[in-house]
């Protein structure tokens, strides 16, 4: 299974299980993730969730050739969409662990996690503008609230990479940790959480959260407008020939 989904001791287990591909995500693994966390929410038996990845690799982001052939509905019901909208709004507490690359999406959704642990190999990196394409899933509003207007700038309009290290000086994270520590630690920071009172955790993360999600919720609107207005544009059709060509784009000839 491309997605592993494990369920033990008050704990739902979400794994990237596709190495082979950089754990790049079809809407068939979005589907699978947005119906586990969907389960979650409404099975009291879990506590907390925990998203991992590879120690290599966390997700290289969107599979491109999956995503081009299911560009054509960017809806509010799409795989991916009901997998954004599952953990954006999940009141359980959410721990993220990640090795290697986190791409385009694998950093947007770790803005709708609780808690992030990055192995000092970590590697971030949002490069929608690269793609000819915009922020999503409300990283335009939460990004630059989480790490300041100039450095989430530069790290949005340039779509540049950036290290574990960095992204715990802005706030992306909370700890660096060796990469061997990295699991057993954030299994064991959402062992704490499951044994705090549920009720306690449910309405400190509601508490934290409020006022921010009927504006989470327009952004996100705005972005998926602009997203699929540039989805069809030159700009990113240029992007993703030159990305199947192996090639550098050349966007100089668009105005």
């Amino acid at each position: 299974m491309d997605i592993q989904t494990n369920k033990a001791n008050g704990i739902l287990t979400i794994e990237f299980n596709r190495p082979d591909k950089k754990n790049a995500i079809t809407s068939a693994m979005y589907q699978v993730m947005a119906d586990a966390l969907s389960d979650a929410e409404n099975d009291s038996t879990i506590r907390a969730i925990l998203l991992i990845g590879k120690p290599e690799i966390f997700t290289a982001g969107n599979d491109l050739e999956d995503f081009m052939k299911n560009s054509s509905s960017i809806s509010g019901d799409r795989p991916v969409a009901q997998f954004m909208r599952h953990l954006s709004t999940a009141t359980k507490p959410v721990v993220a662990a990640v090795a290697g690359a986190a791409v385009g999406i694998g950093t947007t959704m770790l803005m709708h996690c609780d808690l992030v642990y990055a192995a000092e190999n970590a590697k971030f990196s949002m490069p929608f503008t690269q793609l000819g394409l915009c922020p999503e899933f409300a990283s335009s509003l939460l990004f630059p609230q989480m790490v300041g207007y100039q450095r989430a700038a530069e790290k949005l309009l340039l779509g540049e990479g950036f290290s574990a290290q960095e992204a715990q000086e802005m706030g992306l994270v909370s700890r660096v940790l060796p990469a061997a520590d990295l699991i057993p630690f954030a299994q064991g920071q959402a062992a704490k959480l499951v044994a705090l009172p549920a009720s306690s955790l449910r309405t400190t993360k509601k508490l934290m959260k409020s006022g921010q999600l009927e504006a989470m919720q327009q952004r996100m609107l705005e972005e998926n407008k602009h997203f699929g207005e540039m989805l069809g544009a030159n700009e990113a059709k240029e992007a993703f020939t030159a990305f199947f060509e192996k090639r550098r784009p050349d966007f100089t000839k668009f105005a």
